[in-house]
């Protein structure tokens, strides 16, 4: 569809009608144990195979560590060695590891970070891109004010290179029922929540799509599973059928 970026996660693109929209900054927040990570490395993974270069930015953990999670996770994809042989999927910790350097000046070595980025997306090609998380980026810049002027710049960046993005942030509850909204996630273009609901008496995940601005989407809250070939959201006009 023009003008969208399939994630190519079967249910999700549908929920999307067709789509992120392109170039578009998106939210993807969650609890622990979730999958945001593992759901956007597929999305690169699955935009690799359809000819699109992507970046996964990771903050908090290593590229070795990040790599033995989705490779643990997701045996089936089968390409995903030769497509970072080939540099159309990158996981990169490199660039964050000066965040913490100057404990006196945060938004100096944030400045510094967003370089790195974008130096790296402009070396590679790259259009698409996850950063994991920018929850870390908050305890970086403590002061509300500065973060959300460091995000706004970071978010523009990302826009003006020409990327579509995924930005993952933790949440503190992952309960539907205590859900909130941290003021700074409405920045972003878009928002998709993965969190835990009650389903005669299981907790199951599932996923919404809380806002996509200037496009349509799915306002239904969606279960989702994680199989060793990858994310399956039941989308709407999946869901009869597989509980029907």
């Amino acid at each position: 569809m023009e003008g969208k970026v399939k994630t190519g996660i079967p249910g999700l693109d549908a929920m999307l009608f067709g789509g992120i929209p392109d170039r578009d900054q998106v939210l993807l927040a969650g609890g622990p144990g979730a999958g945001k990570t593992l759901l956007g490395f597929e999305y690169l993974y699955r935009n690799a195979l359809m000819g699109e270069s992507g970046i996964l930015f990771a903050l908090e953990e290593d590229t070795r560590s990040v790599m033995n999670n989705v490779k643990a996770a997701f045996p089936e994809l089968k390409d995903m060695d030769s497509l970072i042989r080939q540099k159309k999927i990158t996981v990169n910790s490199e660039a964050a590891m000066g965040l913490f350097d100057d404990a006196q000046n945060p938004e100096y070595n944030f400045g510094r970070f967003i370089s790195e980025m974008e130096g790296d997306i402009t070396a590679s090609g790259a259009t698409r891109i996850v950063l994991d998380t920018v929850s870390l980026l908050d305890v970086l810049i403590s002061n509300k004010v500065a973060f959300r002027k460091a995000s706004l710049s970071m978010i523009k960046d990302l826009k003006r290179m020409g990327v579509t993005s995924l930005l993952i942030a933790q949440l503190d509850d992952p309960d539907r029922n205590r859900l909130r909204f941290k003021p700074e996630y409405f920045m972003f273009d878009g928002i998709i929540i993965m969190y835990q609901t009650e389903e005669e008496q299981k907790r199951m995940p599932a996923l919404e799509i809380i806002k996509m601005r200037g496009s349509k989407h799915s306002f239904v809250t969606a279960p989702y599973d994680i199989s060793p070939s990858g994310f399956r959201v039941i989308a709407a006009e999946d869901i009869t059928s597989a509980f029907g």
